[in-house]
């Protein structure tokens, strides 16, 4: 088989890619900046906005399935939809790529849960309630999916919820690094249940979604995390004792709200990367748990758990990131 990973150079692309050479898959790489620490057979440089590249690339490489990674992924633009491109007119120019692709029977398409703002629990998998400029670029990537995805074969969706684990962005570090310096601290004494996926065992899912039959996938749509929620003070208790960092405080809710405004002050006078404020603690107190039933049973056990997935993010954070 050879699957063909666009996006291939992200942090979960990578993960993609070595989970598919583990188990003997051909994988072509396409990214519009390859990285040569990717593992793939061969890297084509592309951006998915490019149509006619990406037609004739898909053509030449003849892959089985894709799994569809690329997009712009940041929050950045606030009112600008066009801004995120790559989510529309790259998913529209990817199916005429692969409709033109006989070899390619089957297209694994990346949404994310932020076309429901965080906290939202969906009715249905087309109701939708964006709260930012990229999850309304989401709710369109998956109504073009809908929309045209059958004319190029077989389809699905994943909603990839946060990932984590080792080689996870410079933003996602940034916990890490406060419970490092001891200067994280818990809000309240909630255990704070989140649907967080380990970011092997989401390149797993990829995998299965690939691999299943054709009526347990065709159209559906899959929250793709760990089937256990994660405690978020669980985990950052957890980190901390690995690394060797101070026990991490516990802050009243009152106080906490009483500093969040503190750092909405903060931000307005122009310090903008005063790191707490009253939208980081509505995020972090925030719980999400999905329902992963049909996840679990289209993709079955996942192959890392907790402790292990864990135990490795600390060490990667130890030897990779502290000790640079």
């Amino acid at each position: 088989m050879k699957i063909l990973v666009t996006g291939s150079s992200g942090f979960i692309g990578q993960w993609v890619c070595r989970t598919l050479k583990r188990e003997q898959i051909e994988v072509v790489g396409l990214d519009s900046r390859p990285s040569a620490s990717t593992q793939v057979d061969e890297h084509i440089a592309c951006d998915i906005r490019d149509r006619a590249r990406l037609i004739a690339s898909v053509r030449r490489t003849a892959p089985d399935a894709v799994i569809h990674l690329a997009a712009r992924i940041d929050l950045l633009e606030k009112r600008d939809l066009a801004g995120y491109g790559a989510n529309t007119d790259g998913v529209r120019n990817l199916i005429a790529a692969v409709r033109e692709t006989p070899s390619c029977r089957r297209v694994v398409h990346t949404s994310s849960q932020l076309v429901c703002r965080v906290g939202y629990v969906p009715t249905s998998p087309t109701d939708y309630c964006p709260n930012t400029v990229y999850g309304e670029s989401k709710v369109l990537t998956e109504q073009i999916v809908r929309e045209e995805g059958d004319s190029a074969g077989e389809w699905c969706l994943a909603r990839p919820t946060t990932v984590w684990g080792p080689g996870m962005s410079p933003h996602y570090q940034t916990m890490l690094r406060l419970i490092a310096r001891g200067r994280y601290f818990h809000c309240g004494n909630s255990p704070l249940l989140k649907s967080y996926s380990y970011a092997e065992n989401i390149a797993w899912q990829y995998l299965q979604l690939v691999r299943a039959p054709r009526p347990s996938i065709q159209g559906k749509t899959f929250y793709l995390c760990d089937y256990e929620p994660l405690s978020l003070r669980r985990y950052a208790n957890d980190v901390a004792a690995l690394i060797g960092a101070p026990k991490i405080p516990t802050l009243p809710l009152p106080v906490a709200r009483g500093l969040a405004l503190t750092g909405d002050l903060i931000n307005r006078v122009g310090v903008k990367k005063f790191p707490f404020n009253s939208f980081r603690l509505k995020n972090i107190l925030t719980e999400y748990v999905f329902d992963t039933a049909e996840t679990a049973a289209v993709c079955g056990s996942l192959p890392v758990t907790y402790a292990q997935g864990v135990a490795a993010t600390a060490r990667w954070f130890q030897d990779e990131v502290l000790r640079r």
